[in-house]
């Protein structure tokens, strides 16, 4: 474990909050920053010593007028680059040792820098405007749909789903598995009374006439099967008659019964009015209404029920069902595991067919997008804090001298700049001041 200040639970030293960190280019970033602290210690020892070779001058009794210029911007540089020197340096330490009030300000304020840091952050990159202008920007689906459209990127995307399938798999526990689909999928079609539910169901098929069709079917079945039934009839009927009546009284009670049912079943089926067609269609109401409000209809209804789940294959669908999801993603030759199988060629040409609609449906593309932008709206709104609350918790565990020295190796040669500015900028005010003065007085 990270060892820990007593009762504060932060690291000991900033060593380890940077475990992280590149030697190498910590050491390219020290040396850059020597390298610029000399360069503009430079700027400073060369205003130095052209002030003093000035003063040197003016005290021999050499004084060319461009010697007192040159002193005044050689002063006024000089004064610039200490100035600058010890803003840059008082961020990060006391100069000189000296414990200057208002000096060392990133070593006393870190944890104030780092709640602002992501304050900043939250309403400046995390706010919901500025989220949903630069997604939109971005143009997400119509560029994740001209990728995918692609038929070379394809086969990668497949191989791709087919990796995290296969882990997904191996790392699932069957029983946990098979509990979850138990619980989730088969329980849940057991638990609640099926009569009402399929009574509802039913009274809305009937409403839309969607009954029609099936008795329709039912009709056209039963007048075929009419057509060809006239040898089981005749059966019936020498098997049931009398064993006095003649063979041809049979034959002819046959013939006619036949008959009869062909030409009753045709008018069923060509007649949408038929008696027998608006009787089935009354059971059919009555049904759906028991199935709602009759609680022997509805006793029954759980008989079956009960009958239906008690059976093996239901009892045992879970673990069938995730057998066999397991068996076609790791095994056999229709597996995931054989780039050729049919099943990775099947997800490749999804792949395909769903970056084309992104790519050339507009419409789709900006549902997708809506998509993104209320799905990134919804996180930054629930967990902008929480996200930017790891810049606040990081920089609190900083060790305070580590954490200024880590950020000065990180920022610090940018600043040298500042110094050399301040000496160049200095001279140049000097000499403005100093020849001003000359051509007033």
């Amino acid at each position: 474990m990270t060892p820990t200040a007593p009762q504060t639970g932060k690291p000991a030293s900033l060593a380890e909050s940077f475990a992280g960190a590149d030697p190498r280019a910590d050491a390219q970033r020290r040396r850059a920053l020597r390298r610029m602290k000399v360069v503009a210690l430079s700027f400073l020892v060369g205003a130095t010593g052209l002030f003093l070779g000035c003063r040197w001058a003016q005290s021999s009794g050499l004084t060319p007028t461009w010697v007192g210029y040159v002193g005044a911007a050689a002063e006024a540089g000089m004064v610039g680059a200490l100035a600058d020197w010890f803003a840059v340096t008082a961020l990060f330490k006391h100069p000189l040792g000296i414990p200057i009030p208002h000096t060392a300000i990133i070593k006393r304020k870190k944890d104030q820098l780092g709640e602002g840091l992501g304050t900043f952050v939250r309403e400046n990159f995390l706010s919901p405007p500025v989220v949903e202008t630069k997604l939109r920007d971005a143009q997400i689906p119509g560029r994740l749909g001209k990728w995918l459209s692609e038929t070379l990127h394809a086969p990668r995307v497949a191989a791709e789903t087919a990796t995290v399938l296969r882990v997904l798999v191996e790392l699932l526990r069957d029983d946990d598995v098979q509990l979850v689909i138990d619980r989730m999928i088969v329980r849940r079609i057991a638990e609640p009374q099926w009569g009402p539910p399929v009574g509802r169901v039913l009274a809305t098929l009937l409403a839309e006439h969607r009954q029609e069709a099936l008795i329709q079917l039912l009709a056209d079945r039963a007048f075929r099967w009419s057509l060809n039934a006239g040898e089981v009839i005749q059966r019936v009927v020498e098997r049931d008659s009398p064993s006095w009546s003649p063979r041809f009284i049979d034959h002819l009670v046959g013939e006619r019964i036949h008959r009869e049912l062909m030409d009753f079943t045709d008018k069923v089926r060509r007649n949408p009015d038929h008696e027998l067609r608006r009787s089935a269609t009354r059971f059919l109401f009555e049904f759906a209404d028991d199935l709602q409000h009759d609680e022997s209809t509805m006793a029954r209804a759980e008989a079956v029920k009960e009958q239906l789940m008690s059976r093996d294959e239901v009892t045992n669908a879970a673990a069938t069902a995730w057998k066999t999801l397991k068996r076609l993603v790791l095994e056999g030759p229709e597996g995931l595991s054989d780039p050729s199988s049919a099943l990775r060629t099947r997800i490749a040409d999804a792949v395909v067919r769903i970056g084309g609609s992104l790519r050339d449906d507009a419409d789709l593309r900006d549902k997708v997008d809506n998509w993104i932008v209320r799905a990134a709206e919804h996180l930054v709104a629930q967990y902008g804090v929480e996200i930017t609350a790891i810049i606040t918790d990081t920089v609190e565990r900083w060790n305070a001298e580590e954490a200024s020295r880590r950020i000065e190796l990180h920022v610090g040669r940018d600043l040298q700049f500042i110094r050399i500015n301040g000496t160049v900028v200095g001279s140049l005010a000097g000499l403005a001041i100093y020849g001003v003065a000359q051509l007033l007085f």
